[in-house]
């Protein structure tokens, strides 16, 4: 229990400071650590880091550091990818999207070794904008993750935007995306008669890893991000890495 506790912290820490990070955390915890199987785990993690970005969101947003505009802008084309790769996880095993979501975490580990160029520009491009958050959406409702590592590079890119809007945008997109996600694995488990998700627990994980979100937020511009970015890389090596390997002979 005590591992579950950390584990909750640390995710909540994870957003709050980096705007991502959380869910590439929260599947593995919930899978390895609590025993959920992958599937039910996939679902529970896009509830749990939606509540957790929710609450990031709102406190960043009371610091005028969220750019309501990009947030539809690349939040609307992600639900819709959301809903598809959630759509199309049904045509495949638990162990194929774990198997998945370790090639993500290995992504995203280069995302975070790869130091963000952030570029202030007025010229924003949409049709980039667009695609790059329908991609971001696929991934996220196929095997779980909130998508920060891509999202917060991605706006970075595309949108105008500094680094301290891009983390508490890449947080409201993050809610939007999460909360689709999760319907729509809960209206397809509930095809089969059941919802057979652990509310206690996911209750737990998500209060702790608010918590832990807040004090990143107000940890975020006091400690050096691109050391912090490049230790959670290393961790996402690692961690997809194991991931992989223990699911390869289950595939």
């Amino acid at each position: 229990m005590l591992t579950v506790l950390f584990g909750a912290l640390v995710i909540g820490l994870s957003l709050g400071i980096l705007g991502s990070g959380g869910s590439i955390l929260t599947v593995p915890l919930l899978t390895y650590v609590v025993g959920r199987p992958p599937k039910v785990a996939i679902a529970e993690s896009l509830l749990i880091v939606g509540c957790i970005a929710a609450v990031g969101a709102w406190k960043l947003h009371r610091q005028g550091l969220i750019a309501w505009r990009k947030v539809w802008w690349f939040g609307l084309p992600s639900m819709a990818g959301t809903y598809l790769g959630a759509w199309g996880s049904q045509f495949v095993s638990g162990a194929a999207q774990l198997a998945t979501f370790a090639l993500v975490m290995l992504l995203a580990s280069g995302f975070m070794l790869r130091p963000y160029q952030p570029a202030v520009s007025a010229d924003v491009r949409l049709t980039k904008l667009v695609l790059a958050a329908a991609g971001v959406g696929i991934v996220a409702g196929f095997v779980g993750v909130g998508g920060g590592f891509l999202i917060v590079p991605a706006l970075l890119a595309t949108a105008g935007v500094s680094m301290r809007q891009a983390i508490g945008t890449s947080l409201a997109v993050i809610v939007m995306q999460s909360l689709t996600g999760f319907t729509k694995h809960s209206w397809l488990f509930a095809q089969s008669g059941v919802l057979p998700y652990d509310w206690l627990m996911i209750a737990l994980v998500a209060g702790l890893g608010a918590a832990g979100s807040l004090a990143g937020a107000q940890l975020a511009g006091k400690l050096p991000q691109q050391h912090l970015k490049r230790g959670f890389g290393v961790l996402l090596v690692v961690m997809g890495a194991a991931i992989l390997f223990s699911t390869w002979n289950r595939l």
